[in-house]
């Protein structure tokens, strides 16, 4: 699902898969964001790391 403004989120939730990714990238841990976000299941977070490994596949460079 995404939001109004067309950021995609999780499971229609209003915390955006962007947000999850930035809370790893923070050095969070999978425990410590699911103490902070009891809602949230370790699914969730493997969903958000597919997206960004998906996401990383189709991203190219194109040298000029």
């Amino acid at each position: 699902m995404r939001l109004p403004y067309g950021k995609p989120c999780i499971r229609g939730m209003l915390m955006t898969i962007y947000d999850m990714l930035e809370y790893l990238a923070s050095g969070m841990s999978e425990k410590e964001i699911l103490e902070d976000f009891p809602y949230l299941t370790h699914e969730d977070i493997a969903v958000c790391l597919a997206f960004a490994a998906d996401r990383e596949k189709s991203l190219f460079v194109v040298q000029s």
